[in-house]
């Protein structure tokens, strides 16, 4: 009675593209001669896929040396912002720090307590 869960496509791997394979897919989408949805189909990839990587590079202000650095992307699809990484590793290791130094205030307090 119970119910086979089957993976869809379990064997299907995640394929990787060229910097340069999106580059010249963006390019063909920008020159205009063909819709996105003919230029997907004739690389054999999937339209959104193809305004993603479109999107990317504008949001890199056309930067093609910072735009697709690395498979896949970084968290929220944002790109990396070595400041930013920074300021987001401070920030861990000083809540770590303020923490542990609660927890020793506490134990001070703690252990000073004299037994009447």
């Amino acid at each position: 009675m119970g119910k086979e869960i089957q993976k869809v496509n379990a064997e299907r791997k995640r394929q990787r593209y060229s910097k340069e394979f999106k580059l010249a897919a963006v390019k063909l989408l920008k020159s205009g001669t063909k819709p996105g949805t003919l230029i997907a189909m004739e690389l054999g990839i999937q339209r959104n896929l193809l305004y993603k990587w479109a999107e990317m590079l504008e949001r890199h202000a056309g930067n093609t040396e910072t735009v697709f650095k690395g498979p896949g992307r970084n968290k929220l699809g944002k790109h990396h912002d070595p400041l930013k990484a920074e300021v987001s590793r401070l920030k861990r290791e000083l809540a770590r720090v303020t923490e542990e130094r609660d927890i020793l205030k506490k134990a001070e307090a703690y252990f000073a307590k004299v037994p009447k």
